[in-house]
């Protein structure tokens, strides 16, 4: 009799907000979803509202009218199911790769998010559809390119409906492909008829932007806590000057997460005799001349200002997080159906739609993710120079001098990557008219949140080559001293290192040890 482990998922009662976290775990299926029962009555009211309208023979965008340029053409009631879906069809026109599984989960979800709030009139069954498939193992799949970002991501979710009516595919975690109505019998799921106006609501709203951004937020979190455990390990094999993360500065220039920075390295190196913690004001002139010994100078700026440059890039993530949790918990449809205690039901027409908020945000932490990993380059360049880095080998290389070369190829790898890293600039600056000038400006905030999602991945492999830089001069130096005592973060961060790369004893390829790293930090927090 074999046992089989079983593993408990939280629950999650979806009302109108969701933190970054549970979504994620949503998301990734460590979670499950279930309706509050107030969003299940708001959803069933702004249904009803829809109903009315289509029962009054309003003239409503999308339900009466073409779409786009073609608004000022009247479409008979009759043909509503098919006006619907050919809005699906023609907008069905996505290219290049497919979203990663994660991230078109995390569509799905947000497009979820914004239909319960109860404005956007979808029925039940789209309800379910979207709730059923994330309650599985299962994501749509769905080409990335395609949108601008205004009017919402239109093209992504029209291939996500496509997939709800048995006329796409999904995958599961493990790139298993389920076409058509395998999929949905898999889901346990009828096709989405697209009655009344359940096309437009899925369809119009800012779902691909948001969800990228939503698993971008969480990345950049591990990310940024990273940068100050490699930090503090460097600190520690450099004999840096602590002084610097002195808890003055902060209450002298009050940025919030450039105090919380310098909290957090000087965590790191409690219990470490490998950083200097005397004042360099305290020491007494000996001796006047032209130069002091280096140990008594200040240390260089990869150090010494690694609280200013962490802490600007954690707040500008903040932002972008707060930005982001608005945009998950909004209605960003077109028209929108909004409650109402008057006779006279609201149907208003607007621009929610529009990704800019997403786009300036994803922008912003694209360049504060810039930032985190030249830093991480310029720590690796000085860990593997001889000449900056106090007493190390020439590219923390072990054996006969010249014949191995150690990190020497890795620290232009990271070099590299940093470069394409700055290649791409801000995205949501690149409106262009389109859709008969109807669209005339667009946010592209889809490109820039996907555009950091590249970036991101770079930033932890350049991570993954300073996680190989800091266990190395580790070893090396705790070899040559063991009688130093560095800090337990340290040896916690090279054991973390050493599981996945052994140490570089001679050369070897170390191509693999740097995806391997750069996957574990990208998955897990660093190590208290």
């Amino acid at each position: 009799m074999s046992l089989m482990k079983t593993v408990l998922k939280a629950e999650i009662v979806l009302d109108r907000q969701l933190s970054i976290p549970d979504a994620v775990a949503v998301v990734w299926g460590r979670a499950t979803l279930s309706l509050h029962a107030r969003a299940r009555d708001r959803c069933r009211a702004a249904h009803r509202r829809l109903t009315r309208v289509i029962a009054e023979d309003r003239h409503v965008y999308g339900l009466t009218t073409g779409f786009g340029p073609l608004a000022n053409r009247l479409v008979d009631k009759e043909s509503g199911v098919q006006l619907q879906q050919n809005l699906v069809y023609h907008l069905a026109t996505g290219v290049g790769p497919n979203f990663d599984w994660a991230s078109a989960r995390a569509m799905v979800l947000a497009r979820l998010m914004s239909i319960v709030q109860g404005a956007s009139g979808a029925s039940e069954h789209a309800i379910g559809a979207l709730m059923g498939m994330l309650n599985s193992d299962l994501s749509p799949c769905v080409p990335s390119q395609g949108t601008v970002g205004a009017s919402g991501d239109l093209t992504p979710l029209a291939h996500m409906v496509l997939c709800f009516q048995g006329r796409g595919a999904f995958t599961d975690q493990n790139d298993r492909m389920f076409e058509g109505a395998t999929g949905l019998e898999r889901l346990g799921l009828s096709p989405i008829d697209l009655a009344c106006r359940d096309g437009l609501a899925l369809v119009n709203g800012t779902s691909a932007m948001t969800g990228v951004a939503v698993l971008n937020a969480d990345f950049s979190e591990r990310a940024v806590a990273w940068s100050i455990a490699l930090t503090a390990a460097m600190a520690e094999t450099q004999q840096a000057r602590v002084e610097a993360w002195h808890p003055a500065f902060g209450e002298l220039r009050p940025h919030a997460r450039q105090v919380d920075a310098a909290r957090d390295l000087c965590l790191r190196v409690e219990g470490s005799d490998r950083v200097v913690r005397s004042h360099l004001a305290d020491r007494r002139l000996t001796n006047v001349g032209p130069v002091i010994e280096e140990q008594a100078g200040q240390d260089a700026y990869t150090l010494r200002c690694a609280p200013q440059v962490i802490g600007a890039v954690w707040d500008t993530l903040d932002w972008h997080n707060t930005v982001v949790l608005t945009e998950l918990s909004s209605v960003t449809d077109n028209p929108i159906f909004p409650p109402t205690d008057a006779d006279d039901l609201r149907v208003l027409h607007g621009g929610n739609f529009m990704g800019q908020h997403v786009g300036l945000a994803s922008d912003a932490l694209a360049n504060a993710i810039c930032v985190l990993a030249g830093l991480a380059e310029r720590q690796v360049a000085r860990l593997t120079d001889e000449t900056l880095n106090r007493g190390l080998p020439a590219f923390l290389h072990l054996g006969a001098p010249g014949l191995n070369s150690g990190l020497m190829g890795a620290q232009v790898t990271a070099t590299a990557l940093l470069a394409e890293m700055r290649t791409s600039g801000a995205a949501s600056v690149q409106s262009i008219s389109t859709n008969g000038a109807n669209q005339d400006v667009v946010s592209m905030g889809t490109i820039a949140a996907r555009m950091v999602q590249s970036k991101l991945k770079k930033l932890a492999q350049i991570q993954a080559i300073m996680g190989l830089a800091v266990a190395q001069a580790i070893d090396i130096q705790d070899e040559a001293q063991p009688d130093r005592m560095f800090s337990d973060s340290a040896l916690s961060i090279r054991d973390f290192i050493r599981q996945i790369s052994p140490p570089l004893k001679q050369d070897r390829p170390l191509g693999r040890d740097v995806e391997a790293i750069a996957q574990a930090l990208a998955n897990n927090a660093p190590p208290a």
